[in-house]
C-alpha cells in the first residue's frame, strides 16, 4: 500500500526490502547517511542491512532516547558527516522511533543547505505520526521540538514487521497517536478502538494505514500548520510539558503515557469551556486509564508546566494554545484556557488516581 502525500513524498506501508531499496539506488545517490541509535542498530539495522550493497555508506549511531534529542547529538551528526565526506548529492536514512525521525530529518535538513532524506519509522509512534509530515526538530530550553524546520522526506517506508522488536511499553505509548487521530477526525474509528480489550492482538498494518491515512489528509489541508493541522496537538500542549517534566526523573515517562495523560486533562476543559458532553469525557478518561493507568503528577510541579506550556511552540499571544474537542472525530483548534482552569485539568486528572 503507498499513500500519497500531495504528490511530495510517498508512505509505502509495506515490509521493507530490495523493492524500496531499488528505488533509492534509481535516484542516483553518491552515497547514503545511514543515522540510528544503539537500539536500532542492535535490532533493526540486521532486518535491511543486506539490502545497503555497495553504495558508499557513513553510518551514525547516536545514544537513545528523548533526553539525546538536543543539539549537542545534532553537532555530533554533522561532524560525522563532516569526517565521512557528506555531499549535497547524498541521502539520509534515519532508521529509528521519533527522536531518530525527527532529530535525523532535522539535521538532514541542515547540512549543507539541506541534503535529501528517507525516514524508516521502527516504532508505533513514528510509523503513525512522527514520521508522515515533515515536521522536523530537537528539543531546546527544555521545550520539546522547539527548534526545528518543515522539510519532506523523500519516502516513508513503514514496516510494521519493526515492531517486534519493540516491548509492550513501546506499542503502548504509540498507540496514544491512533487513539488521538480517531478522537480528532474519526469517530467511527473511536467506537471501534473502545471495544478492543487487548492491542497486543490487533492487525498492525491495517491500523496503522487507517491513522497515517487520517495524517496525510490533515497534513495536505495545512502543510505548515497554520490552521487545522494544529488538531494534531491535541492532547499535547498539557501532554509534552507533562513528559519534558518526567523526562530526567527515575519514573520517566514515554511520549505517549504522558499524552494520554493529556488527552484526558485535555477532553476535561474540552467539556468545561466548550461542548464536550460529560459521557464523552469520561469515556475518554475511562479508555486512557485502562490502556495507561494512572501516573500521579505532583502537584508541585503545577506551575513548572504551565511554565512549559507557556513555551509551547503553538502560542500566538501570551495564552495558551489548546485544540479541544467537540465530540469524538471533531476537534477545534486555537482554543485558549486560564492558568486556573489548566491546574484545575490537572487536579482533576489526579483525582482518578486516589
Amino acid at each position: 500500500m503507498e499513500l500519497s502525500v500531495g504528490g511530495e513524498y510517498g508512505i509505502v506501508i509495506d515490509a521493507v526490502g530490495a523493492e524500496q531499496f531499488a528505488w533509492l539506488r534509481e535516484r542516483a545517490y553518491a552515497g547514503w547517511v545511514l543515522i540510528m541509535d544503539e537500539e536500532t542498530e542492535r535490532y533493526c539495522l540486521p532486518r535491511i542491512e543486506r539490502y545497503l550493497g555497495s553504495t558508499p555508506l557513513v553510518k551514525i549511531v547516536v545514544p537513545a532516547g528523548e533526553r539525546h534529542k538536543h543539539l549537542d547529538t545534532c553537532k555530533f551528526i554533522w561532524e560525522e558527516m563532516f569526517r565521512g565526506g557528506v555531499g549535497r548529492r547524498w541521502c539520509c536514512l534515519n532508521l529509528g522511533g521519533g527522536v531518530i525521525g525527527d532529530m535525523g530529518g532535522f539535521a538532514a535538513g541542515t547540512f549543507k543547505r539541506g541534503i535529501d532524506f528517507v525516514q524508516i519509522p521502527t516504532t508505533l509512534l513514528s510509523q503513525v505520526d512522527a514520521s508522515v509530515g515533515g515536521k522536523l526538530g530537537i528539543d531546546f530550553y527544555e521545550v520539546k521540538n522547539s527548534i526545528g524546520l518543515f522539510a519532506n522526506p523523500q519516502a516513508v517506508w513503514v514496516d510494521a514487521g519493526f515492531l517486534g522488536t519493540l516491548p509492550e511499553r513501546e506499542i503502548r505509548s504509540g498507540y496514544a497517536e491512533i487513539i488521538k487521530h480517531a478522537l480528532i477526525a474519526d469517530e467511527q474509528q473511536w467506537s471501534e478502538l473502545r471495544d478492543i480489550k487487548d492491542i497486543r492482538g490487533l492487525d498492525w498494518p491495517a491500523v496503522i494505514e487507517r491513522s497515517v491515512d487520517i495524517k496525510r489528509q490533515v497534513v495536505l489541508k495545512d502543510p505548515f500548520e497554520r490552521g487545522i493541522r494544529k488538531a494534531l496537538n491535541f492532547g499535547h500542549t498539557i501532554g509534552h510539558a507533562v513528559e519534558s517534566y518526567f523526562l530526567h526523573r527515575e519514573d520517566r515517562l514515554l511520549h505517549g503515557e504522558a499524552i494520554a495523560i493529556g488527552m484526558i486533562t485535555e477532553s476535561w476543559l474540552s467539556h468545561e469551556t466548550g461542548d464536550l458532553s460529560a459521557a464523552a469525557l469520561d469515556d475518554i478518561r475511562d479508555y486512557c486509564l485502562r490502556v495507561y493507568g494512572h501516573q500521579h503528577v505532583p502537584e508541585a510541579s503545577f506551575p513548572v508546566l504551565l511554565d512549559l506550556m507557556r513555551q509551547d511552540k503553538k502560542n500566538d499571544t501570551e495564552a495558551i494554545n489548546f485544540t479541544f474537542l467537540e465530540k469524538p472525530g471533531e476537534a477545534v483548534v486555537n482554543k485558549t484556557a486560564t492558568a486556573d482552569m489548566i491546574t484545575r485539568s490537572l487536579a482533576y486528572y489526579n483525582s482518578l488516581g486516589s
